[in-house]
């Protein structure tokens, strides 16, 4: 009987002991996933160095041509971040979005021109750059790099306009997020963009429901702005006299093909 019991406790500690293994082993795996998919850079996470022309026209192609005559011109090195290509006059910048500051992954196919007068270079722009150089050190998830935007603005390294700015967004198309949807499309919708930290659709009376002015924000976060989309007549210029590009930015993928009209990214 004693030899028995002996018998079924040396069983049991057995047992416990490939037991306390596996749980041990199980642990081990799960951190070495996790610490092999931290250090692995996603291959849609590289983007590709778009043809510096039709980068600058593009970016350029944000704004009134009065206005971008004197501007000054960012281009995206994929592996470093953005850069000055031309040094403009009169304060305003233009550049092409490629990482959407508002989401939490990488995409590739995101490409939008955009511009700032001198308050958002100063204020808006650094954001977009800090994000460019962190995605392009491959170091960085688009989760910590969401992170990382809200604890800056938290501590106040990053600060919201001081004053009321304009940003032009007139280019002929973008490809870009479809309004809250997680879907992306490229469309036309040429809009200027006036910076309203902190905006909430009761701040202009829930009027964009009814063919008002958009915002873009809605409260959440410091990067608010009020959008007015161009008129009919305006956009069909813009349209027409972008024609060129249009066909170029096609010719060079396929996706930049205008498939519709859509939301504001």
């Amino acid at each position: 009987m004693k030899q028995q019991n002996c018998n079924n406790e040396t069983i049991q500690s057995r047992f416990l002991l490939v037991k306390m293994n596996l749980k041990y082993l199980l642990i081990f795996a799960i951190l070495l996933l996790s610490i092999q998919s931290f250090a692995q850079k996603p291959a849609d996470s590289i983007l590709e160095k778009m043809p510096t022309d039709l980068e600058r026209d593009f970016a350029l192609s944000s704004m009134p041509a009065n206005v971008s005559r004197g501007a000054t011109i960012y281009l995206l090195d994929p592996k470093k971040g953005y850069y000055i290509s031309h040094q403009g006059t009169n304060g305003f910048i233009c550049f092409v979005i490629r990482t959407e500051l508002d989401r939490v992954e990488f995409r590739t196919d995101i490409v939008t021109a955009i511009s700032f007068d001198a308050e958002g270079a100063k204020t808006i722009f650094p954001v977009y750059a800090d994000v460019a150089a962190m995605r392009a050190s491959g170091k960085f998830t688009a989760h910590q790099i969401k992170d990382s935007l809200t604890e800056r603005y938290k501590n106040g390294y990053y600060k919201v306009p001081a004053r009321g700015g304009l940003s032009y967004m007139v280019a002929p198309l973008m490809r870009n997020y479809e309004g809250l949807s997680p879907n992306v499309s490229t469309f036309s919708v040429p809009h200027y963009m006036f910076y309203a930290p902190y905006i909430t659709e009761a701040d202009i009376g829930g009027n964009s429901q009814s063919g008002g002015p958009m915002i873009f924000g809605n409260g959440k976060g410091p990067l608010g702005y009020l959008i007015i989309p161009v008129g009919k007549t305006e956009k069909a210029k813009i349209l027409d006299e972008n024609k060129v590009l249009l066909m170029r930015l096609a010719m060079y993928r396929s996706n930049l093909k205008m498939e519709g009209i859509g939301s504001h990214h």
